[in-house]
């Protein structure tokens, strides 16, 4: 009898032990997950699935998955994030879950939505969690870290949307909820300050950015193994650089970031390296290096890009299956968890629809301004021989209309023409506001119908579009050539190129360059003094 009394009491010590010791013992054990998620992601999960698979507490379990979660989503592997960030332990869970992990649980489902750029999805939640006063007022540590990282999220936001000082309101916040009690504090507080020093260099603070990054940098190399902040810090350093226009001090620094992360599998962060290192070499006029750059940036980022593309795929799918159980909002009835969640899926739609027109649209700019620029260089090598020029013309006119039509204009009639056209062109006159076709036809001695003709078969475009293109041209060159143009007002290039009005030019030149004038103008500046 006193030996059953004996092994209860045992039994009993050894539980209320092992109850006590289990939270502390594995929050420090979580947080050492963390630290290693800025370390080396892939070692990460696998430490962090090493405790997982011992651990039978559903909380630790889901903190677990979501640290695992994270590491995926820096490697760019954005679907196993919302794989492992969805799994469930548990049918019935979510109603025996702490308010901490509550919060956790949706706290992840925002940073999902970020990492897929579904920023609305994402501020929604944020703004839902940030609104309960019981949150922001909580002094648990777990949860204080949880509304600091929030706050960093909303911040990040709020950047995307160009709302800057709001932004740096919001880092502010954030970093209120922290200390330095444990490594994922600490790491917080470099990412807000990294992120803080990039806010003021988007509003020109440079004096104050360069400051901030420079005293970041100088902490994180008294720290041991910090790859993927001192590559986020070093990369931030180069921006400030190369906005003063110093390409090569600019390099310098990524080129340091590179070589933290380089044999690492932080996917999106060398890619933005990678789109910066291609960006200055092509300004340095490497073209090189600027080639090997941009290889590796649109291999990578083809790569994040297909991820990304199955992870908004995988999110709504798992939006349409979860029926009732939307993590997010838990605390509303059927009725509006079925329309919330209809509207996430058509808000994820459109988003996808959105990012893919905006990136095809600004692939089909970058390829303009390259034609652009490149036909301004042959245009600059080409000293031309005017007869030499007109003669073989002729002849390439007179070869091509072998074959027209004999019910059309005569091959004689439109050499006749475009020969005209071509002394018209060297003359300038086309920045007269007042000319037109029908005015060009008189001087030119020509029936208005066949020079109209001429001009479309030829010139590829209407009379319009062939005077617009002729005026562009000629007022590109200027600013390229005389930097006397470069100190003008757009509105007075405007006047001056023989458009009626600031608008009908600013649109003009940006559907013949891919750009707009004031871009230009900085593309062109930058140019003369690198």
């Amino acid at each position: 009898m006193w030996l059953k009394k004996f092994v209860t009491v045992l039994i009993l010590q050894f539980f209320g032990f092992i109850t006590a010791q289990s939270s502390p013992d594995f929050y420090i054990l979580s947080d050492k997950a963390f630290q290693k998620l800025y370390q080396n992601p892939d070692d990460c999960i696998n430490y962090s699935l090493s405790i997982l698979n011992s651990d039978k507490n559903i909380e630790h379990k889901i903190v677990l998955r979501n640290i695992i979660s994270q590491a995926y989503a820096m490697k760019g592997d954005y679907v196993q994030s919302a794989s492992t960030a969805s799994h469930k332990e548990d049918a019935g869970e979510n109603e025996t879950l702490s308010y901490f992990v509550q919060t956790f649980i949706d706290y992840n489902l925002a940073d999902q939505y970020q990492n897929l750029d579904l920023y609305n999805q994402s501020q929604k939640i944020i703004s839902n969690l940030l609104s309960d006063s019981k949150l922001l007022k909580n002094e648990d540590q777990k949860i204080r870290i949880t509304v600091a990282k929030l706050y960093q999220l909303q911040a990040l936001n709020l950047g995307i949307n160009r709302n800057l000082t709001t932004a740096l309101e919001n880092l502010d916040k954030s970093d209120q909820y922290i200390d330095n009690h444990n490594e994922e504090n600490k790491i917080i507080g470099f990412e807000n300050k990294i992120f803080r020093s990039a806010y003021l260099l988007r509003q020109n603070h440079l004096p104050e950015a360069r400051q901030t990054i420079e005293n970041v940098i100088l902490s994180l190399e008294k720290e041991e193994n910090q790859p993927y902040l001192s590559a986020l810090a070093y990369e931030n350093y180069s921006r400030y650089y190369f906005q003063k226009g110093d390409y090569t001090a600019a390099n310098y620094q990524l080129e340091k970031a590179l070589s933290k992360v380089e044999k690492l599998s932080f996917n999106p962060l060398k890619a933005r390296i990678y789109e910066s290192l291609s960006k200055n070499y092509l300004a340095l006029h490497n073209d090189e290096k600027y080639h090997d750059y941009n290889k590796l940036y649109i291999d990578l980022k083809t790569k994040i890009d297909a991820s990304t593309k199955e992870g908004i795929r995988y999110i709504v799918k798992l939006a349409e299956n979860s029926q009732n159980k939307s993590i997010e909002f838990q605390k509303q009835n059927q009725f509006k968890r079925f329309w919330i969640l209809t509207l996430i899926i058509l808000l994820a739609i459109i988003g996808l629809i959105i990012y893919f027109l905006i990136l095809k649209n600004k692939n089909k700019e970058l390829k303009k301004q390259f034609e652009f620029f490149e036909k301004q260089k042959k245009r600059e090598k080409i000293i031309p021989d005017n007869i030499q020029v007109s003669k073989e013309k002729n002849d390439l006119c007179i070869n091509k209309n072998i074959e027209k039509d004999s019910n059309k204009i005569s091959k004689e009639k439109e050499c006749e023409i475009l020969q005209k056209l071509e002394e018209w062109e060297q003359s300038d006159q086309y920045l007269s506001k007042s000319m037109s076709l029908s005015m060009l036809s008189a001087q030119m001695g020509v029936n208005t119908k066949y020079l109209s003709e001429v001009i479309n078969n030829n010139k590829g475009k209407n009379f319009n579009g062939y005077i617009n293109e002729l005026r562009i041209n000629h007022i590109a060159h200027l600013l390229k050539t005389d930097s006397t143009y470069l100190n003008y007002k757009v509105s007075y290039l405007a006047e001056y190129s023989g458009f009626s009005s600031h608008s009908a030019f600013t649109t003009i030149f940006k559907s013949v360059t891919g750009m707009s004038p004031n871009a230009y103008i900085q593309e062109i500046s930058k140019s003369r003094t690198s």
